[in-house]
């Protein structure tokens, strides 16, 4: 089967079980011979060309310390990149962890251009910080350490944020690292 006739699906898992259901996939689909690997190439039946999870790096400071973690931007499913055959299907369909793909009744839908455009699937980025704009923050590193202030904006794409602190009397804008704040 061309890679042409191949479209985007969403299959609906059992929470937590992205990843067991990514890589059964995956494992089924190469011992059947309906997804090209190192091993096999040229495949009889290549059916299957992608199993993804789309997922987002997220960035949080707590206390004033980086923490980096990954988290699903879908949690429950998986998207796979096929052609649509009764094999196939069957193939999913019938893997632990699967509840069926999203769609009505027993028939999958694909995801138009547009919507595959929109999820994105490449890799995201996300800054996740315990306070907002008009929060209190309190300052944990450099100059103005120990100095409490008002959260007046905030950069996630550059990991800063512009504080007013009083000094002497006067309101003050002063611009900090995420890492040198944390909620009060």
């Amino acid at each position: 089967m061309a890679e042409s006739k191949a479209e985007w699906y969403i299959v609906h898992t059992y929470s937590g079980y992205e990843n067991a259901v990514a890589s059964t996939v995956l494992k089924a689909a190469e011992n059947r011979g309906m997804m090209k690997t190192e091993e096999s190439p040229n495949p009889s039946n290549e059916v299957i060309f992608d199993v993804t999870i789309p997922v987002e790096t997220v960035t949080e400071y707590v206390e004033g310390k980086e923490k980096i973690s990954e988290r699903k931007v879908f949690p429950g499913y998986v998207l796979i990149r096929m052609a649509m055959t009764d094999e196939s299907w069957h193939l999913v369909r019938n893997v632990r962890g699967v509840t069926g793909f999203v769609g009505s009744g027993n028939k999958a839908v694909p995801l138009t251009e547009e919507e595959v455009r929109s999820i994105g699937l490449e890799k995201r980025v996300a800054v996740a910080v315990g306070y907002d704009v008009g929060s209190a923050v309190k300052i944990v590193d450099g100059p103005f350490d120990g100095f409490i202030g008002k959260v007046e904006s905030v950069d996630k794409a550059n990991a800063r944020a512009q504080v007013i602190v009083s000094m002497f009397g006067r309101e003050t804008p002063v611009d900090l690292e995420f890492r040198q704040i944390q909620a009060v």
